[in-house]
């Protein structure tokens, strides 16, 4: 995780966000891609112990980076590499948009939390599937579709490496579902499963 040292507008009008790290900086160049809450980002300079990104008006609109303040912690990834072993899902860093916090409960050392989403992006939502919650790639638990919401369970390993427990009820987390399903809407609504004609 990071330290949110600065989040402001740049004097041509943007917006930049400076961001205290160490463990992500390793190698990292100028124009390198690093995931903010799940948001790839691209950093414009660095020093030993941080480094800033450039923030799009699409981005502020469409994350909940926009929410974050000096002293804020922050998920930080680095983009993988094709030797590295997955152990999740591919997640891009494409925020597909926010969910806000609806409940959180503890279950031994667990904690469940559960989170409302519009139903654009539910109906992507399965139990059992993935989907990323500001960076973290997460197995759902339940769809709620009454509701418009899903849960999911973090274990105390994880509590401890992520900024999802930090947040409270009420505030907004970065979702971006599993692409698989998009294509999959995509090609059929495109026809092309109907264009395929079987074999003679």
């Amino acid at each position: 995780m990071g330290q949110v040292k600065h989040l402001g507008s740049t004097a041509d009008g943007g917006f930049d966000l400076k961001i205290r790290a160490s463990t992500v900086l390793e190698g990292v160049h100028l124009g390198d891609s690093i995931a903010v809450n799940g948001t790839c980002l691209t950093v414009t300079e660095f020093t030993d112990e941080d480094f800033t990104v450039g923030l799009s008006p699409e981005t502020l609109r469409k994350t909940s980076l926009i929410e974050l303040e000096a002293g804020s912690a922050v998920n930080l990834e680095r983009a993988v590499q094709p030797t590295s072993r997955m152990g999740g899902h591919f997640v891009q860093g494409h925020v597909d948009g926010t969910g806000e916090i609806v409940g959180k409960d503890t279950e031994g050392d667990s904690l469940w939390v559960k989170v409302k989403v519009d139903r654009g992006l539910l109906k992507y939502v399965v139990p059992k599937g993935f989907i990323a919650v500001d960076g973290t790639s997460l197995t759902v638990v339940d769809v709620f579709d009454e509701e418009s919401c899903f849960n999911f369970m973090l274990v105390a390993y994880t509590q401890q490496k992520v900024v999802i427990p930090f947040k409270n009820v009420g505030q907004k987390v970065n979702l971006e579902v599993d692409i698989l399903g998009k294509y999959v809407e995509r090609l059929l609504s495109s026809g092309f499963v109907e264009s395929i004609k079987p074999a003679a």
